[in-house]
């Protein structure tokens, strides 16, 4: 039964006894387990079992269950305030205690012991550690987090959408997504994809008319789209139309490569673009800021090596007609 709620005289029976006084000590801002407590107790289990069932039932103590393990903590928030204060002169009293003082250097010892089994576990773990990550994870949730970077309030433009994969993925992070794409074939998979996402638009249109209304996006993206493009300057430029005064551009492509058959193959109009290359496409467009990063090679993929450019749109942009 809890007893918060009781006159304080009701906590001095659970708090009177120095032991489940002495738990409550070496719980205050630590969660332990029962196998610990009596450790830096020095007492077996079924006494810390008993004296934490007291603790609990009068609302000094809490439980939560790890996998196997139960892990015990003092409840400090659901302490009224005169709990609150009969906690204090108790542990001013206990601090006294030689046997506190040993508490609390078994405590540390404890503490550390936990370190000191996660230190060697990564020491053992270092040179297989990315394959057990991806085992329980996958191999990108490290990249899917990071998109909690954005702001929620974006919107966001996906120009060359094809089907919907970046747009799924920045769905859940922003606030608006306008996927774009030409291919009839593409936006169908897309819609397919999207459907279900209530912040995602997707419409169809070319890239050198983009089907957006001017500043009124805060990041636009060109993901594998620019080898694609007869004309990548006039792309880059309503890239820049539709975001706004500070809005942000990234593209994402193909450094330089010698891959002729890919131009029959998948269609790229350029094998791939150098970092010069990139620099001086986004200034032409009237893109500030410009930086090109290149992407390390995923091991085991075929295709050429990628880069990643963004770059920041300036105030004139919101100058152009609109659509």
């Amino acid at each position: 039964m809890n007893q918060l709620a009781s006159p304080v005289l009701a906590h001095l029976n659970v708090l009177g006894d120095p032991l489940r006084a002495r738990l409550l000590l070496v719980l205050e801002g630590q969660t332990l387990a029962v196998g610990e407590l009596c450790d830096i107790l020095q007492l077996p289990q079924s006494t810390i079992s008993r004296h934490l069932k007291t603790l609990m039932d009068g609302g000094w103590a809490q439980v939560r269950r790890e996998g196997t393990s139960r892990l015990y903590s003092l409840v400090t928030d659901a302490l009224d305030e005169h709990s609150a204060d009969l906690w204090r002169v108790v542990k001013a009293q206990l601090i006294t205690m030689p046997a506190v003082a040993q508490d609390r250097m078994r405590l540390t010892r404890v503490l550390a012991d936990r370190r000191s089994e996660s230190a060697a576990f990564f020491s053992r773990a270092a040179g297989e550690w990315d394959a057990l990550r991806d085992e329980l994870y996958g191999s990108s949730f490290h990249l899917d987090g990071l998109l909690a970077a954005c702001e929620p309030t974006w919107t966001v433009a996906d120009l060359g959408c094809g089907t919907g994969r970046t747009s799924a993925a920045l769905a859940p992070f922003v606030r608006h997504v306008v996927a774009v794409d030409a291919s009839a074939e593409m936006l169908t998979a897309a819609r397919a994809r999207l459907g279900a996402l209530p912040n995602v638009e997707v419409r169809e249109g070319t890239l050198e008319a983009v089907p957006v209304a001017s500043g009124t996006a805060d990041l636009a993206l060109l993901v594998l789209v620019l080898h694609h493009l007869g004309d990548p300057t006039a792309v880059l430029k309503e890239a820049r139309r539709v975001l706004r005064a500070d809005g942000r551009l990234l593209v994402i492509d193909m450094q330089p490569h010698d891959r002729e058959e890919y131009r029959g193959q998948m269609g790229h109009v350029w094998l791939g673009f150098s970092e010069v290359d990139v620099s001086r496409l986004l200034t032409g467009a009237g893109f500030s800021g410009a930086r090109v990063v290149p992407m390390s090679p995923v091991p085991g993929v075929r295709g050429p090596a990628l880069f990643v450019a963004r770059a920041t749109a300036g105030a004139s942009s919101l100058s152009v007609t609109g659509r």
